[in-house]
């Protein structure tokens, strides 16, 4: 679960209510008519840009990645690697010992990866799957992040239309001075449905999405090499020395080259 998210979420709905009810009168703020011109307005465009079908599923993919936190650690993902590395090489079935030890991997991409070494593909072979397989997560991924984005592209601007709307209404109806409210409220309320659904729910989404989609991608890469380096079933010093370039400076030599290196003697 990633509190981040929920936390900013919740903590947005609040400050929201607490301005627009501070007086108790939530009614003023209900108007369906701008809500239907912001929300009706702004689906329609998305649904222009992008296909039907890659609209209706990038929304619930985006919004359950955005709330959950499914990222692994790179250093995790090392030091696991070397573990299995160093446990095949002592045992005598080798890579078929992998298969013991895969319930304990969590990364499903991993896993499946190492599922390949141990039924003997060819290291191309596996290679170019899990290729395969990142491009095409990272496909789907940027899919539900350009919806998001053009959500919060046209929002405001519908809001503004809606503004538009109340004007023209209000300014056509001048000489009944009851008519007047309705119109300026569809034109302050529109603008202000159009400002929330773009600036605290689809534009930090679709951030949020960006960003898990390039720890996601340096991860998938990084998993790649450890399946590469565990089917030749490197020594762990070596597999270190390989796999330390794709941790960030502040996590490298959390494993010490001493500690890896009593691994392979032992």
């Amino acid at each position: 679960m990633d509190f981040a998210t929920i936390l900013g979420l919740l903590g947005g709905v609040t400050v929201v209510i607490f301005a627009i009810g501070e007086d108790g009168n939530f009614a003023q703020f209900i108007n369906v008519q701008g809500f239907i011109i912001v929300l009706g307005g702004t689906f329609a465009s998305t649904m222009i840009k992008f296909p039907i079908q890659s609209f209706f599923k990038a929304i619930p993919i985006g919004l359950k990645a955005v709330v959950t936190n499914t990222s692994f650690s790179p250093l995790d993902l090392i030091n696991q690697a070397i573990e299995l590395s160093d446990t095949c090489r002592k045992d005598p079935r080798k890579l078929l010992a992998v298969e013991e030890h895969l319930k304990q991997v969590q990364d499903p991409f991993f896993r499946k990866g190492l599922q390949m070494c141990a039924d003997g593909r060819d290291p191309g072979y596996i290679r170019e799957f899990l290729n395969a397989e990142m491009d095409l997560s990272i496909v789907r991924q940027e899919s539900s992040i350009k919806i998001f984005f053009s959500i919060a592209e046209a929002a405001p601007a519908f809001g503004m239309f809606g503004t538009l709307v109340g004007l023209i209404q209000m300014l056509s109806s001048l000489e009944d001075p009851t008519t007047v409210g309705k119109g300026l409220a569809v034109a302050l309320l529109t603008t202000m449905y159009g400002v929330l659904i773009s600036y605290l729910f689809a534009q930090p989404i679709a951030e949020k999405l960006d960003q898990k989609l390039s720890a996601d991608s340096g991860n998938r890469v990084l998993v790649i090499e450890c399946v590469v380096l565990v089917q030749q079933l490197k020594n762990p010093t070596e597999m270190y020395d390989i796999l330390e370039a794709y941790l960030p400076e502040n996590l490298r030599r959390s494993v010490s080259v001493e500690d890896a290196s009593a691994q392979e003697s032992e």
